[in-house]
C-alpha cells in the first residue's frame, strides 16, 4: 500500500496491516520499523527520528502532536494520547458531532532520545518522557518524567535512576557507522509549547 508521508528517510519498513490516518502529517527519519496492527493518526503532526521501532498494536491518537526522538522505543500495545475530549461540561464529547458542539483539547506527547515505553504503557496528553527514561509495562504516565530514570505504576512514579554513559557512547558509534546526523526537534518543541500556552 502506497502512503504519501510528509517526509521519509532511508530504510523505513511498514508492515501491513497498519492503519495510518493523515500520512501527509507524518515525518519519518531513517531506519524505522512500524509493526503490524499499529494505528497512527497524523493529527497536527507526527515526527519520528532515526532508529525508532513502533511495535505491534501501538496506538498514536488524539489529533495533536507527537515526537519520537532518535533511538526511542515504543513497545507492543503502547497508547500515546495526543489530545482528548474535555469533560468539564462545556461541550459534548462525541467525535460524531459537528465541531461547534464538541469540547476537545489537542495537545502533544514527546518521547525524548533513548526513552523506551514497555508493553501496554499509556501516556496522557501534554506529557514529555525524558531522555533515557524507561517506563515499565502497564504504567500510566500523566506527568513529565525525569531523564535517565525508571518509572512504573498507575500513575507512574520514579523508582530508580538509570546509567547513561554506555548508551550515549554506543549511540554515537551507531550514528557514525550508519552516517546519520542526530535529529533536532528543539524548534518544534518550542513551537508546540507556545501553541499549548496560547490555547490554554
Amino acid at each position: 500500500m502506497q502512503r504519501k508521508f510528509k517526509t521519509i528517510g532511508e530504510n523505513v519498513s511498514v508492515y501491513d496491516p497498519v492503519a495510518i490516518m493523515k500520512p501527509e502529517m507524518i515525518s519519518l527519519g531513517s531506519h524505522i520499523i512500524i509493526s503490524e496492527f499499529a494505528y497512527i493518526n497524523g493529527g497536527l503532526g507526527i515526527y519520528v527520528g532515526n532508529n525508532v521501532h513502533i511495535a505491534a498494536q501501538t496506538c498514536i491518537s488524539g489529533g495533536g502532536y507527537c515526537i519520537l526522538d532518535d533511538f526511542s522505543g515504543i513497545s507492543a500495545g503502547v497508547k500515546l494520547i495526543t489530545g482528548s475530549a474535555i469533560f468539564d461540561g462545556t461541550g459534548l464529547t462525541s467525535p460524531t458531532l459537528p465541531r461547534e458542539f464538541q469540547s476537545v483539547k489537542r495537545s502533544y506527547v514527546i518521547i525524548k532520545k533513548h526513552a523506551t515505553l514497555a508493553t501496554n504503557v499509556v501516556v496522557h496528553p501534554g506529557v514529555t518522557i525524558g531522555e533515557g527514561c524507561i517506563v515499565a509495562s502497564g504504567s500510566v504516565v500523566t506527568k513529565d518524567t525525569e531523564p535517565w530514570s525508571i518509572y512504573m505504576g498507575t500513575p507512574a512514579k520514579k523508582v530508580k535512576d538509570r546509567s547513561s554513559d554506555k548508551i550515549i557512547d554506543l549511540a554515537k558509534q551507531v550514528s557514525k557507522k550508519m552516517n546519520l546526523t542526530d535529529s533536532n526537534f528543539d524548534d518544534l518543541i518550542q513551537k508546540i509549547a507556545h501553541d499549548e500556552a496560547t490555547s490554554s
